[in-house]
């Protein structure tokens, strides 16, 4: 006759990444972020100086020259994108079944890491004034560089 083990003695199962929690924590922390750098980011583009009629390409090439603004702009990106693409992971899973639910997560995938990327590729390498363009085409602040 076999014993039956105490609950203590059975073999120890190997815990797995909840996945579904860090994606719930991610949501409401990136949110308490996200509003902060919206808020401090409509603030000085839109509130501080002359508002939106002073928004054009001299003003965002000011700022892209600033490292400030490009890590600044680039955590907001990032930050967005994951968590409109976490969001929509969501629907997804609650909506969709079978291979259609496959096919939409992957396409869901593509778009976000080619929005990261590209995204990421314009904050870093903007340059308003590349080398070897004529004069004439250039902003007027190209010049005083």
């Amino acid at each position: 006759m076999t014993a039956i083990p105490m609950p203590n003695e059975r073999a120890p199962r190997r815990r797995r990444v909840n996945w579904e929690m860090w994606g719930w924590l991610y949501m409401r922390l990136s949110g308490v972020l996200l509003v902060v750098l919206i808020f401090g980011h409509l603030l000085v583009n839109l509130f501080l100086g002359d508002g939106v009629k002073a928004i054009d390409f001299a003003f965002v090439a000011g700022k892209l020259a600033d490292p400030f603004w490009i890590v600044y702009d680039m955590l907001l990106l990032w930050l967005a994108l994951i968590h409109g693409s976490n969001g929509m992971r969501t629907i997804i899973n609650d909506y969709a079944r079978g291979r259609l639910r496959v096919v939409f997560l992957v396409l869901l995938a593509i778009s976000t890491v080619s929005l990261l990327v590209l995204g990421s590729l314009v904050l870093t390498t903007f340059d308003p004034c590349p080398a070897g363009t004529p004069a004439d085409i250039l902003p007027q602040f190209c010049s005083t560089l």
